[in-house]
């Protein structure tokens, strides 16, 4: 037996459907950076943090924005693309990275999303979305409304696409608007840093054209920064008329740009890496791809060698040694990692990458005396970084071995907090209370984890 609905309810649900269509669109595109996050590959690199780092801190000084508060994140991404999202959160492609030509396009991508955080554009941006929701919401009743009163889903539909058409055009109007302010931002940090923004005009005509592309075809940056030939026109204004415009980049950003492209593409493409780079090369940058190349593709025995050359020539370099380290650790050569590993920590001692880096060899070693030495480098690590969870495994994985099963389960809801999962945090957590002592520091952090779990929104 068949049941057939009224026409005119048939009509009514569809109706009821497309406005709820529209309504998901809007509340999708109210939230891409979130949504990307969930997709995003990230990567961990102490030289190219650094490196990002040191550019970026006259652009922060001039801002007047703390560069330490602000987190720098690596996509592991082939499009042309940076971002902030989630607070002061920087996300810079790897793909952005390989294909920028010099230290001062990087500068310019740089300057321009730090005006983004300076100008408090990502509280602004969700007031602006949650104007075009309240426009599409509006839309979707009104299309309802005269569909009911007319009995014509063509109506509702023709109301609910306007609506959808109108907030797209609002949202998008307010973008180019912030884009502009960023880039004007931009040019003021970089004038006052010293620094060209030829850069940034360069990397902005490169992507020109795109505005023409059909949206697959675009770089990432292009989707996500509006362009328009006034902002273009703006930028090459101020490069004429800058007195900084004809500076160039010190010469040892020149080279740590060239080896961070070298590095990259030495691991995400080992094999273009070798063709590019050939035995005869005498610069550091082709050598350096060429020595990871070789480790990623598994030739140890010509990679260590070539290794062993870099740090010889520049002994205080603690990127060549940690690379040594971290060669010998995947090669379960552990033991003979440690050293070098010491030894970058020794060097740049402030980066919590490099001592979670030794406190992970000396954890492998499974020599309990080592034991000490690598708690200590992990509470150093989370005290720069609180927010690693595999830092905080590596702390539990210490505390296990120690038999301390109180500050164990401490640990663990240190990394569950720090993985998001608000469930295991407050299991761990509330262990821990009941195995530590009362008022300890241990105990009183587990407390706070706890109450924190309990006043965290559900997902």
């Amino acid at each position: 037996m068949t049941l057939r609905l009224p026409r005119k309810l048939v009509v009514k649900i569809r109706i009821l459907a497309a406005a709820l269509s529209a309504l998901a669109l809007v509340v999708v595109s109210a939230a891409p950076a979130e949504a990307q996050q969930r997709r995003l590959q990230f990567i961990r690199d102490a030289e190219i943090e650094h490196i990002i780092r040191t550019y970026a801190g006259p652009i922060f000084e001039a801002s007047g924005i703390n560069g330490d508060s602000v987190e720098i994140a690596l996509v592991k991404d082939s499009s042309l693309n940076a971002f902030v999202a989630g607070g002061m959160n920087l996300f810079i492609h790897t793909g952005l990275l390989q294909e920028s030509e010099n230290p001062d396009e990087l500068i310019g991508v740089i300057a321009h999303e730090i005006g983004h955080i300076a100008g408090g554009h990502l509280i602004r941006s969700q007031e602006a979305m949650e104007g075009a929701s309240a426009q599409a919401i509006l839309s979707a009743l009104l299309g309802i409304g005269a569909a009911l009163a007319t009995g014509e889903a063509g109506a509702g539909a023709a109301i609910l696409g306007g609506g959808q058409e109108m907030a797209r055009r609002s949202y998008l109007a307010y973008s180019r608007a912030q884009e502009s302010t960023a880039d004007q931002a931009a040019l003021g940090y970089m004038d006052q840093a010293g620094v060209s923004a030829r850069g940034l005009l360069n990397f902005l005509e490169k992507l020109a054209g795109q505005d023409l592309r059909p949206t697959d075809r675009q770089d990432a940056f292009v989707r996500t920064h509006p362009l328009t030939q006034d902002r273009i026109e703006s930028v090459r204004y101020h490069v004429e008329h800058s007195r900084v415009s004809d500076r160039k980049a010190p010469a040892e950003y020149v080279e740590m740009h060239a080896r961070m492209k070298a590095k990259l593409l030495g691991f995400i493409q080992p094999q273009i890496a070798l063709h590019r780079y050939r035995d005869s090369d005498t610069e550091v940058a082709p050598r350096y791809g060429r020595a990871i190349a070789l480790y990623q593709r598994g030739d140890i025995r010509q990679a260590l060698p070539l290794i062993d050359q870099l740090i010889k020539e520049e002994p205080d370099n603690p990127f060549f040694h940690e690379l040594k380290g971290q060669v010998l650790l995947e090669n379960s050569r552990v033991a003979e990692s440690i050293a070098p590993y010491r030894k970058a920590v020794e060097l740049l001692p402030d980066s919590a990458l490099l001592r979670s880096s030794l406190a992970h060899a000396l954890v492998e070693t499974n020599d309990d005396s080592l034991l000490d030495e690598a708690l200590k480098h992990l509470k150093a690590a989370a005290s720069r970084e609180p927010r690693t969870p595999f830092t905080w495994r590596l702390i539990a994985t210490v505390y296990g071995r120690e038999n301390q099963q109180g500050m164990l389960s401490y640990a663990l809801a240190e990394e569950a907090m720090a993985r998001g999962d608000r469930a295991v945090a407050r299991f761990h957590a509330e262990k821990a209370e009941n195995q530590l002592p009362a008022g300890s520091p241990g105990w009183i952090r587990a407390q706070d984890i706890r109450t924190a779990t309990e006043r965290l929104p559900t997902r």
